[in-house]
C-alpha cells in the first residue's frame, strides 16, 4: 500500500463482476410468491409477484386484505400523512393492501412510507412491460439506513398489466379483494432443511455489513439448536472474485487479490492507499471456510457459529486486529486444531488454484432452481433464495417455512413463531374436555386436526368431530372414553378391551355404554320370579330370598328345601364312601391272588423238579421235608 496514486476501488470492482458475470453460464433467479384475486371475478385468478429483498414476507403463511389505490402521492416517495391519507384498517376489516406505482424513488422507501401510513402490505406496479425483478434495498446512505432495518410489512413487485387491472378496478369502485401466498415459497419436502448463507468478513463495508454482523450474533443461538438436533444442515459460503487477464500483474489486483489474481474482494475501505487491502479479506474468508470444514469434519460444523461472532468482537478492523494472529488467538480458544485450519489454507501466493475458493467461485453460479448468488449478503433455504429482512425472526420463519409439516421442532413453535390458532375454539377440532385431550396441534403454518397419541394409545378418526381410542390398551386410557361408574366398592364398566372403539354396557345395566343406568331386575321380572321368591333391587344386580327357610338356587331362579339339600348331601356323603370301600376291597383282592398264584406256581415247580431235573439247573430249592438223616 502507499503511493500518491488513489484508484477508485470500485472501477476496479465493477471490473471484476463483470469477467465473473460474462465467463459464467449463470442466470439470476427472481424469487416469487403467489397473489390471488378473490374478487372483482373480471380479474380473478392466480398472478405471481416477486418478492422483496427489504421488509419481512410471512414465509410459510399468507395474507388477505383489499387493495386501495391513492388519489395522491402515487408513487409513494412521500410520507401520506402530509396528504391526509391512512391505510390504517378498521376494527373487524381486512388488512390493507396499498399499491404504488414504480419510479422516482427507491422501493424501500415506497414500502416504508406505506407502512408509516397504516398498510399492511405494499404493492408496486411496474411503469414497463418486462418480467419481474426483485427490489432490492438501496445502497447505504444517510437517510436510507435510518428506514431499511425498521421495514417490517412484506413486499411485492407486480407486472404492468396486472397493476393496470387492479387500479382499474379499485377506481370504478370494486372491492379488490387479494391474498397474498408466501406458503410455497420455500419447499418443505421433509423433516430437514438445507440452508445456506452467503456472507463476507468484512466489517467496514458499511450498513449491510453492520446488518450482517448484527444477525450473524443474534442467529447464532438458533442455528446451533437446529444443528445440534439434526434437523438442518448449514453451511456457510463466501463470494470472491477473479481479476481480469489484463490487470493480474497490476498493483491493484496485487493488492486485492491472491493466488495471482485468481480470487479477490474488493478494498474494505475501497481506498488502494489506506487500511486493510482486499486481499486480507480474501484470507479471512478462507480462514473462516476452513474452520468451517475443520469442525465439520470433528462432528462439530456449528462452531464456526462461535467463531465468527468471537472473530467480529475480538479482531475488528477499527481496531487494527483484523490480523492471523488475533485470528489464531479465537482458534485456540475453541480448542480447534489450528495447524490442520493452515493446512487446509494453502500458500496464498502460489500460481496455482486454492481448491476451497474454486468451489466457492463455482458454489456462485445458479444450479437447478437457485438462481445466481449477486447480491450480498444472501440466504438459500433448501434451494431458494431468501428475500426479506435479514433478522433472526425474519429468517427463522423462512427455515421454518422449509419443514414438512407437523415436522418443525420446538424452535418453530416458540410464542413468537407458533400461530397458537388451538387457543381459540381448540382450532375448530375435536377434544375431550373431561380428559384434556385435543385433536388440534398447532404447526408453524397454522394448526392441523389430527388425532393425538396419548400414553401409548392412539386415537382414531378425522380429528375434527371424532377421535377414539384403539388397541388393547384403550380402556386404560379415560376408560376407552366409555361409562364407568363405582358405588360401594364395585366397579362396573362399559369399555370391551377386545371391541375396538366399542362401548357396551355390562350385564345388570342398559344404555349405548356412553351412558348406563342399573336395570331393575325385580321390577322388570327378569329374575326371582318363583313363588317362593322376594326380590331387592341392588346396583347392578339383584338379592333374591325364599320364603319358609328355603334355599334359592341363582342359575335355576328357584327355591329349594335346605332339608332336602342336607339329605342329598349325606346320600352323597355316603356313596362316596362305599365306593371307596368298593375300590380298596377289589384292590385288596387283586394283591390277594396274585401272591397266591405266584406261590403256587413255586411249589408246583419244586416238586416237578425232584421227579424231572432240568438241564440247566443243578439244584431247586423247594419247601418238601427232607426225611433222609
Amino acid at each position: 500500500m502507499g503511493g500518491s496514486e488513489k484508484p477508485k476501488a470500485p472501477i476496479l470492482l465493477g471490473l471484476l463482476l463483470l469477467t465473473l458475470l460474462e465467463s459464467a453460464a449463470g442466470r439470476f433467479v427472481v424469487e416469487k410468491n403467489n397473489l390471488k384475486v378473490f374478487s372483482p371475478d373480471s380479474i380473478k385468478g392466480t398472478y405471481d409477484s416477486a418478492l422483496g429483498n427489504f421488509g419481512i414476507p410471512q414465509y410459510g403463511g399468507s395474507m388477505t386484505g383489499t387493495v386501495v389505490y391513492p388519489k395522491d402521492n402515487r408513487k409513494g416517495c412521500k410520507g401520506f400523512d402530509g396528504f391526509g391519507i391512512s391505510f390504517s384498517s378498521k376494527a373487524g376489516s381486512l388488512p390493507t393492501f396499498v399499491i404504488v406505482d414504480r419510479g422516482e424513488c427507491h422501493f424501500a422507501l415506497k414500502a416504508w412510507n406505506a407502512q408509516n401510513a397504516g398498510a399492511s402490505a405494499i404493492l408496486v406496479a411496474d411503469d414497463v412491460e418486462e418480467r419481474l425483478i426483485t427490489m432490492d434495498s438501496p445502497e447505504e446512505t444517510g437517510s436510507s439506513s435510518n428506514y431499511v432495518e425498521n421495514i417490517t410489512i412484506p413486499s411485492a413487485l407486480i407486472e404492468k398489466s396486472f397493476g393496470e387491472k387492479l387500479k382499474k378496478a379499485v377506481k370504478d369502485g370494486e372491492m379488490v379483494h387479494v391474498n397474498l401466498d408466501w406458503r410455497e415459497a420455500v419447499p418443505h419436502p421433509d423433516d430437514r432443511v438445507e440452508y445456506e448463507l452467503w456472507t463476507n468478513s468484512n466489517d467496514e463495508c458499511g450498513y449491510k455489513c453492520d446488518m450482517l454482523m448484527r444477525f450473524v450474533k443474534d442467529f447464532k443461538g438458533a442455528a446451533q439448536i437446529l444443528e445440534k438436533g439434526g434437523y438442518t444442515e448449514f453451511t456457510p459460503h463466501y463470494i470472491t472474485w477473479y481479476c481480469p487477464q489484463a490487470f493480474t500483474v497490476s498493483r491493484q489486483c496485487k493488492s486485492q487479490c491472491i493466488n495471482h489474481g485468481r480470487y479477490c474482494a474488493p478494498d474494505p475501505e475501497q481506498d488502494f492507499s489506506s487500511g486493510y487491502d482486499g486481499k486480507d479479506v480474501v484470507i479471512e474468508n478462507l480462514r473462516q471456510l476452513c474452520v468451517f470444514k475443520v469442525a465439520k469434519e470433528t462432528k462439530k460444523p456449528w462452531i464456526w457459529w462461535d467463531y465468527v461472532t468471537d472473530f467480529q468482537i475480538r479482531c475488528p478492523m477499527k481496531e487494527k486486529k483484523y490480523n492471523k494472529e488475533c485470528a489464531d488467538g479465537v482458534i485456540n480458544s475453541l480448542g480447534l486444531d489450528l495447524k490442520k485450519i493452515e493446512n487446509c489454507m494453502g500458500d496464498p501466493n502460489a500460481d496455482a488454484d486454492n481448491s476451497i475458493l474454486k468451489e466457492e467461485q463455482d458454489a456462485q453460479i445458479g444450479k437447478g432452481s437457485r438462481g445466481d448468488v449477486t447480491i450480498l449478503p444472501t440466504l438459500v433455504v433448501n434451494n431458494r433464495q431468501y428475500r426479506g429482512k435479514l433478522a433472526k425472526s425474519a429468517v427463522l420463519k423462512a427455515i421454518c417455512a422449509g419443514f414438512e409439516e407437523t415436522t418443525e421442532p420446538a424452535v418453530c413453535l416458540n410464542g413468537e413463531m407458533e400461530t397458537n390458532e388451538c387457543l381459540d375454539h381448540n382450532g375448530g377440532c375435536w377434544e375431550d374436555k373431561v380428559a384434556n385431550i385435543t385433536a388440534c396441534k398447532d404447526t408453524f403454518r397454522g394448526r392441523v386436526c389430527e388425532c393425538p397419541l396419548v400414553d401409548g394409545v392412539q386415537f382414531k378418526g378425522d380429528g375434527y368431530k371424532s377421535c377414539k381410542p384403539s388397541g388393547p390398551g384403550r380402556c386404560q386410557l379415560n376408560n376407552g372414553g366409555c361409562w364407568h361408574e363405582t358405588r360401594n366398592g364395585h366397579t362396573y364398566s362399559a369399555c370391551v378391551p377386545t371391541e375396538e372403539g366399542k362401548c357396551t354396557c355390562p350385564p345388570g345395566f342398559k344404555g349405548d355404554g356412553k351412558s348406563c343406568e342399573d336395570i331393575d331386575e325385580c321390577k322388570d321380572k327378569t329374575a326371582c320370579q318363583c313363588p317362593e321368591c322376594s326380590c331387592k333391587n341392588t346396583w347392578g344386580s339383584y338379592d333374591c330370598t325364599c320364603s319358609n327357610d328355603l334355599l334359592y338356587i341363582r342359575d335355576h331362579d328357584t327355591c329349594i328345601s335346605k332339608m332336602a339339600t342336607e339329605v342329598k348331601s349325606a346320600w352323597a356323603a355316603v356313596w362316596v364312601i362305599l365306593i371307596g370301600l368298593g375300590v380298596v376291597a377289589g384292590g385288596a383282592y387283586l394283591v390277594y391272588k396274585y401272591r397266591l398264584r405266584s406261590y403256587m406256581d413255586t411249589e408246583i415247580r419244586a416238586i416237578m423238579a425232584q421227579y424231572m431235573p432240568l438241564d440247566n439247573q443243578s439244584e431247586i430249592p423247594n419247601h418238601v421235608s427232607d426225611s433222609r438223616a
